[in-house]
């Protein structure tokens, strides 16, 4: 066991993305800065992950400006990281090596100190250049192992256009040897091991086991971090969550066998969906004898603000269920559950995962902590997905079928060749399980309508799956049954054009704006036209005046409907516009690409004509069965 552990602050990173929608704005920030420039953490998670699209799409803010805040006001008392999905970054695409090398170099000059790379798949030769560049500008590459669970593998719903006997089937043209794989585990912890040679091989600078469903009981735990230190040489990191209850179990244990680091959360954003409490973990390493060179009067001050912060937080609070208030430095404890400390780090002692899973239980109970969420236990999948999925059904009136989607997964997830269920994935699989549960609902095939995500996930454009997609089943989706990987050298950049009805500015006024729309192509598309808007507007009014003729005349001309028109079968963004007015279009052509719940998906013609008027534009929000296009 370490005498010394170092900690990586999530608080305003994934704490507040896994418990409150990451609404935190940059007045929130600042109030905690100072506190936390006394604090001495490790590190700070302070970006990365969903902050850059959140902070656009739902506070107007920028995410540059995030990041270069918080490093301007912590300086470099605690290594500033991030969270990035290899390749993909934080898009839905590969991205050529300039693009990657350009965020890390803007990355690293706004203040990141350390950047957490994985890959949804674990395909490590997916993170390969962002390690590269991450180094090459100065920063740090952690390097995560996405941890997942092999699915149970339960008799899927029977489609009326494909009936299935059970998961197995899929493969039933496959050779004996890819059917005996399936019956054997495929997520060991040699598994495991292995991807984190290859990244330590590639220049990591350390390992995270990245458990980011919080499904890695600590049984696990006490084989994988000794495996782990006695076969690394960079130091281990250990991330977990607590929503299906196992989250301060499984990080005591790790503590316990000799990590170097762990991921927690201060006491006002810690439990629940989100990793455990850093104040629990400070008793924990007091009776331990472990030092954690933390300034917790520092973090008392930081959990008194973020108390104030939550209440203000209370309409995206996921739990709405605040901790008992406690500070390890002034509060006593209860004899009771002082006794249950020490029963669970005797428990860990004994490997008693039974009991020492019921002692952190009645800690979690005691200080008011969500109880285990059983519904998210049971299904393997991480909460944010449930909830994406739950947010979805909503939109489309049809909660009902809620549980056959969550049926669906474990077949979905095997079809697409048993992806971790993180993100990207998890967002692919658990929309289309509830694509398909719909599809089956009213009697259609079950893969009627796959995302191009999921098109993409199949055909191998991510690249390599844990097990095989049967070809069979990838001509389905795709037309062939060839594994096809993406070619980075056909990536399209994305336009950057002037705006007239803005006084001909660029949409995108710098290297780090034009990052911004090659990752995030709707939603920075209309932040930056916000912004250019403003900009705009704050001039003398001679100026302006042609510009806002021209666009009254647009819109005073698009007020009549002459043809058949196309609408949006659901709630989303404009991505793309893939035609123009007077263009002569075809049955099956693709009009527009629309992003709803993080998926694109195609919308295309019912009926051939030339396009009359075209009602949005690229960044534009939409509801369901929104006009977007007049076709003559």
């Amino acid at each position: 066991m370490n005498k010394k552990l170092l900690i990586r602050d999530l608080t305003l990173r994934d704490g507040q993305q896994s418990a409150f929608a990451t609404r935190m704005n940059q007045l929130q920030v600042d109030r905690v800065l100072p506190y936390y420039k006394e604090a001495n953490f490790y590190a700070m998670e302070v970006w990365g992950g969903a902050v850059p699209d959140s902070v656009m799409r739902y506070l107007g803010e920028n995410p540059w400006h995030r990041l270069e805040k918080i490093h301007e006001a912590v300086g470099g008392v605690s290594r500033l990281t991030a969270l990035s999905r290899g390749r993909n970054l934080y898009g839905y695409a590969p991205y050529p090596d300039d693009i990657i090398d350009g965020f890390f170099k803007n990355a690293v000059s706004s203040g990141l100190n350390i950047m957490r790379i994985f890959d949804a798949l674990n395909d490590v030769d997916n993170i390969r250049s962002s390690i590269k560049y991450i180094k090459q500008y100065g920063g740090m590459a952690d390097c995560a192992v996405c941890y997942t669970v092999d699915p149970k593998y339960n008799e899927p719903l029977e489609s009326p256009h494909k009936p299935r006997k059970g998961l197995i089937s899929l493969f039933s043209g496959k050779s004996e040897k890819v059917k005996t794989l399936l019956r054997e585990p495929i997520f060991t912890d040699r598994y495991f091991l292995a991807k984190a040679q290859e990244m330590v091989a590639l220049g990591a600078d350390m390992i995270t086991i990245k458990d980011m469903s919080g499904l890695i009981p600590p049984s696990r735990v006490a084989t994988l971090i000794p495996l782990f230190k006695r076969e690394l040489d960079v130091p281990i990191d250990f991330h977990t969550h607590c929503t299906p209850g196992l989250g301060l179990a499984s990080v005591l244990t790790a503590i316990m066998h000799g990590v170097d680091i762990v991921d927690t959360n201060i006491w006002n954003f810690a439990g629940g969906p989100a990793a455990p409490a850093l104040e629990l973990i400070y008793l924990f390493c007091l009776k331990l004898g472990i030092t954690l060179d933390i300034n917790m009067e520092a973090v008392a001050s930081i959990n008194e603000e973020l108390f104030t912060i939550r209440k203000e937080l209370e309409p995206y609070d996921t739990e709405k269920q605040f901790p008992r208030p406690f500070n390890p430095l002034t509060d006593t404890l209860p004899a009771e559950i002082e006794k249950e400390f020490d029963r669970a780090i005797e428990a860990v002692g004994r490997n008693d995962e039974e009991r020492l899973l019921k002692a952190c239980n009645a800690i979690n109970t005691y200080f008011h902590f969500p109880q285990p969420n059983e519904l998210v236990k049971n299904a393997e999948i991480p909460g944010g997905m449930y909830t994406n999925m739950v947010a979805q059904l909503k939109q489309l009136n049809a909660l009902d079928i809620l549980e056959d989607a969550m049926k669906l997964i474990p077949s979905v997830r095997l079809d697409a060749g048993l992806p971790p269920l993180v993100t990207p994935t998890s967002q692919i699989v658990g929309v289309q399980a509830v694509g398909s549960a719909m599809n089956l609902k009213n009697g259609k095939p079950m893969y009627a309508n796959p995302s191009n995500q999921f098109i993409a996930l199949v055909k191998g454009e991510y690249g390599m799956t844990p097990v095989p997609v049967n070809p069979a089943f990838r001509e389905q989706i795709t037309g062939s049954p060839d594994e096809i990987a993406y070619n980075t050298d056909n990536y399209r950049h994305q336009e950057n054009p002037t705006l007239p009805e803005f006084g001909h500015q660029p949409l995108a006024k710098d290297e780090k704006e034009q990052l911004l729309l090659e990752l995030f192509p709707s939603v920075a598309g209309g932040y930056l036209r916000g912004i250019r808007e403003k900009e705009y507007l704050s001039r003398g009014t001679d100026e302006r005046t042609n510009s806002e003729q021209e666009v009254k005349s647009t819109v005073a001309e698009s007020e009549t409907i002459k043809g058949n028109i196309v609408v949006s079968p659901m709630p989303g963004n404009i991505m793309e516009v893939k035609v123009k007015e007077g263009d002569m279009i075809t049955v099956g052509s693709v009009l527009f690409v629309l992003e709803a719940m993080k998926m694109e998906n195609d919308i295309t013609a019912d009926f051939a004509g030339r396009v009359n008027q075209i009602f949005v534009k690229p960044g534009d929000i939409v509801s369901q069965d929104a006009v977007l296009i007049d076709v003559v």
